[in-house]
């Protein structure tokens, strides 16, 4: 339930906050230069530290400033900053695979923004961001294991404990596999339904 709930906050903090920061760094306005300037900034360094680096750096940074939080906020804390780097990173790059000529002919219709947004931009960049996105997430998946580092008891440590209790470590490493598959594999192939039914919705 551990990785679970890691997985689930990440994935979707990561898709809500990624989201914004993706729009804050493809934005021109002059008003909004600090805010592209920001997030450029952050996930340029984020998506550079390594996950461990990150776990340890707000756990430890936690302790210093005087923070008394659990591990598993801790945990629930950095792979929501990694997850919203990352995806941000890669709905970016699907907004800007459009065709210029797309916009232009949006502002000669006199679409505002928003209906820019909604009706132009993200139908044509979801087939283009959802199979990177879901293939991050299942990666995703498997790096949550390294929030044991910080103390948080999900899969991969439960495994450990378990063999440390005399349990057969191939019986118990198979059933963790067998776990991540099972949490991972329906990610996977919800990823494939979504792009081929926005793929045909494209085209049709």
């Amino acid at each position: 339930m551990t990785t679970l709930l890691l997985s689930a906050v990440g994935c979707i903090i990561g898709m809500i906050v990624g989201f914004v920061l993706a729009l804050a760094r493809q934005s021109r306005h002059p008003t909004l230069i600090p805010a592209r300037i920001l997030s450029d900034l952050y996930v340029e360094i984020v998506r550079r530290v390594l996950f461990l680096i990150t776990l340890m750096l707000f756990f430890f940074g936690a302790q210093v400033l005087g923070f008394d939080l659990a591990p598993l906020t801790i945990a629930l804390i950095s792979t929501s900053v990694i997850s919203t780097a990352f995806v941000s990173e890669i709905i970016r790059g699907g907004l800007e695979s459009l065709k210029p000529a797309q916009l232009e002919a949006a502002a000669v219709m006199n679409f505002t923004p928003l209906q820019t947004l909604r009706l132009v931009s993200i139908p044509q960049a979801l087939p283009i961001v959802i199979p990177p996105i879901f293939g991050y997430f299942v990666l995703f998946i498997k790096d949550t294991a390294l929030a044991s580092q910080v103390g948080v008891l999900e899969l991969t440590q439960a495994g450990k404990i378990m063999t440390t209790k005399g349990h057969s470590a191939l019986l118990v490493y198979a059933v963790v596999l067998v776990l991540y598959f099972i949490v991972s594999y329906p990610l996977s192939r919800l990823g494939g339904y979504l792009e081929n039914r926005f793929v045909l919705s494209r085209y049709s």
